[in-house]
C-alpha cells in the first residue's frame, strides 16, 4: 500500500472509538451496569460471581472485533461467540438486557452517535443470533 492510500484510508471503528483504552472503559462500565442494575438481574445471574475473566474476554473480543489487534483469537480459551454461549438459556429478554447494558456503556463513554449506531446495530445482530430459547 502506498503512502497516499494509507493517508486516505478510513479509520477503523477501533481507531474512531479511541482504541483500547476506550474499549476497556466501555467494557468496565458494561459490567458495572450489569452488576448493579436490578433490571438486568436475570442477565447477571447467568454469570459467575467474579466478572474479571469476562471483562478481560469481552474487552479482548471487542478490541479485535472493532478492528484492532486480534487479541481475543490469540487466547488459548478463544471460542466463537455462538459456541461460547450455547450452554446458556438466552431468550429475547436476556438479549435485550445485554444490549441495554452495552448501549448505556457506549452512551456514557460518549461514543460518537454515528459510530454508536453502527456498533449497536452490529451487536444487536450478533446477540440476536445467540437467542436459543
Amino acid at each position: 500500500m502506498n503512502a497516499s492510500a494509507t493517508a486516505t484510508a478510513p479509520a477503523s471503528p477501533y481507531e474512531r472509538i479511541g482504541a483500547e483504552p476506550t474499549v476497556r472503559r466501555i467494557v468496565a462500565r458494561f459490567y458495572e451496569i450489569m452488576d448493579s442494575d436490578p433490571a438486568v438481574a436475570p442477565l447477571r445471574a447467568l454469570h459467575a460471581g467474579d466478572l474479571t475473566p469476562m471483562r478481560e474476554k469481552l474487552g479482548d473480543f471487542l478490541v479485535g472485533w472493532l478492528g484492532g489487534p486480534p487479541v481475543y483469537f490469540q487466547r488459548q480459551d478463544a471460542r466463537c461467540m455462538g459456541e461460547a454461549h450455547s450452554g446458556f438459556a438466552i431468550d429475547g429478554a436476556i438479549r435485550d438486557q445485554w444490549m441495554s447494558c452495552m448501549n448505556r456503556a457506549l452512551d456514557e463513554n460518549q461514543v460518537e452517535p454515528e459510530l454508536r449506531a453502527l456498533i449497536s446495530a452490529a451487536l444487536a445482530r450478533m446477540t440476536g443470533g445467540m437467542v436459543n430459547r
